[in-house]
């Protein structure tokens, strides 16, 4: 039996290397827009740590990678999902 190998992503903020499965997923979608962990289109990934959550140049990562100016109600929306996030640790390949 063959094993599949992880799917490995980088953190557009601390630029390590994880598996999918560990990474808060934002995604442009071209029909419903920006939206959280779903959805088919330009994605970001960002590990869980606080450090990369709470990074001040988040915002403007996440504009340039997804190719879209950002909401503020996305941000509001943003800002309570990472307050829900325990502290992950930062130990990418």
């Amino acid at each position: 039996m063959i094993q599949a190998s992880p799917v490995m992503r980088i953190c557009i903020s601390c630029r390590k290397t994880y598996d999918r499965k560990n990474l808060l997923k934002i995604t442009n979608d071209h029909k419903q827009g920006i939206m959280l962990q779903k959805g088919i289109g330009r994605s970001a990934y960002i590990c869980k740590s606080k450090k990369c959550l709470l990074d001040s140049k988040i915002k403007k990562k996440l504009q340039k990678s997804l190719k879209t100016d950002l909401g503020h109600d996305f941000l509001n929306i943003f800002e309570k999902v990472i307050g829900s996030y325990d502290n992950f640790p930062n130990e990418g390949i």
